[in-house]
């Protein structure tokens, strides 16, 4: 039987994830234990799961509200990405299976194929996709305590919604740099697979900080 304060983390977590609650927004306990048909006791333990994930703060005196990130955050959280993925993608190199490359080649197509520019663009569903694409990398990588902090920074792209925030050209960058991933996994050649990883994160970070600059403040919106 699940736990009422999972159910209510997974709901919470999965609202935030989805843009559901904004960046700064306030999370009431009495509101969300309303809305989840729960206590204040899980909903109260729920917060602070988040808040150790970096998706919710909890103020003193003030109650909870959705995180938001500065520019020096993103920057932050964007360096650790680019040294763990990095990493990742060089261990997954050395052990990953054909099923696991095959089922990235096919992430490709898919991925293009929403992501071109027209009428039947899906970037939810890119990101999606994409998710699904950097899990395989992950979990190739196998390695319980890299994944511990990798799920510390991976959240970040999710909120912001990232992909919504690429450029015709970003999504090009971003697609063949999956296609090289592919190449050098299918290879076995983990300074490739860490060199292109690298570079994928930091062209991400670009786009994100160049996104961030044009967004107004909080104080100004």
């Amino acid at each position: 039987m699940v736990r009422a304060v999972d159910r209510v983390y997974e709901r919470l977590r999965s609202a935030i994830l989805a843009g559901e609650y904004r960046p700064a927004e306030r999370l009431g306990e009495a509101e969300l234990a309303g809305l989840t048909g729960s206590s204040r006791t899980p909903v109260r333990e729920a917060l602070r799961r988040l808040e150790v994930e970096g998706l919710v703060e909890v103020l003193p005196h003030r109650g909870a509200r959705v995180s938001e990130w500065s520019r020096e955050d993103l920057e932050e959280i964007y360096d650790l990405r680019l040294l763990l993925e990095g990493f990742a993608a060089m261990r997954a190199a050395e052990r990953i299976k054909a099923e696991g490359v095959d089922r990235m080649e096919e992430l490709c197509g898919l991925i293009e194929r929403v992501a071109a520019p027209g009428p039947a663009q899906d970037l939810d569903q890119v990101t999606e996709l994409n998710a699904e694409f950097h899990d395989i990398v992950r979990d190739a990588a196998a390695n319980a305590r890299l994944m511990t902090l990798l799920n510390a920074v991976v959240q970040v792209p999710l909120v912001v919604r990232t992909f919504h925030r690429y450029e015709a050209a970003d999504l090009a960058r971003s697609c063949a740099h999956h296609r090289e991933l592919v190449a050098a996994f299918r290879a076995g050649d983990g300074l490739w697979a860490q060199s292109v990883m690298r570079s994928h994160v930091l062209a991400a970070k670009t786009v994100l900080l160049r996104a961030s600059d044009d967004q107004p403040t909080t104080e100004e919106r």
